[in-house]
């Protein structure tokens, strides 16, 4: 078999939607040029589709048109690197499943322990922000919660307060275990999202709970968020207008 025929049969056997490099093909034909060479051309051929300098996906058509490859796809060399994690979507696509916003963006973000600058992939903008805890598969979906949380106001087709009832329900049905876990990564968050989150679970009926992040604050400052007090009866406690 020759080197473009083992390229497209390999294609073939990938699901739609699933992005790749030139690397992908490195072990079986080892000319570089070559692979480069043939991908552009099926790329052309409308066989595959590119997604940025070096990154093609098998495209999925819909009664819509094209559909682009999931996030996790777009960024995958970003949240994993030789089976560990190192990073995890987070922003707005995520602010949408949880719903929180119905708006859709082409800006990703990651979370990640080392940041880099925001760039450009295709017609994607690949934001980061920091994440000081350790970022495990069991855990992503907590710090999700908390990124949404701290970063509430810049969530779109929201204000607080509905912000605030949807995580309500979202945190209220967390099992024990998660809720005590979303405590002790909080810890690593700014002040007003342990307050938020500490007026969250005082409202769920979880006071007991919530002494950890109490102690955590200076009980000097005050934390603005315009009308979350008519939702959370709790909230002049941890210091929130």
């Amino acid at each position: 078999m020759n080197s473009v025929d083992y390229i497209v049969e390999t294609i073939n056997r990938l699901p739609k939607g699933y992005v790749f490099t030139y690397a992908d093909f490195v072990a079986e034909v080892n000319r570089k040029e070559a692979i480069i060479k043939a991908l552009n051309r099926l790329a052309v051929s409308g066989k595959i589709s590119k997604l940025s300098k070096g990154k093609f996906y098998k495209p999925e058509n819909s009664t819509f048109g094209m559909l682009p490859p999931n996030q996790s796809q777009i960024v995958k060399d970003l949240l994993e690197r030789n089976g560990k994690l190192i990073g995890y979507l987070t922003g707005y696509s995520i602010y949408n499943q949880l719903g929180l916003t119905t708006q859709v963006s082409n800006s990703i973000q990651i979370g990640k322990i080392e940041v880099r600058p925001t760039f450009k992939r295709g017609n994607y903008t690949i934001s980061f922000v920091r994440q000081k805890n350790t970022i495990t598969k069991d855990n992503i979906p907590l710090l999700q919660i908390l990124d949404a949380i701290r970063y509430i106001k810049k969530i779109p087709d929201c204000n607080p307060q509905g912000v605030c009832k949807r995580l309500f329900v979202i945190i209220k049905a967390l099992k024990e275990k998660d809720k005590n876990t979303l405590i002790r990564l909080a810890l690593k968050y700014p002040p007003a999202t342990r307050a938020l989150l500490g007026a969250l679970l005082d409202t769920i009926g979880k006071k007991v709970l919530t002494e950890l992040l109490y102690k955590s604050l200076n009980h000097i400052s005050i934390y603005k968020l315009e009308g979350v007090n008519k939702i959370l009866p709790t909230a002049v406690k941890w210091h929130i207008t």
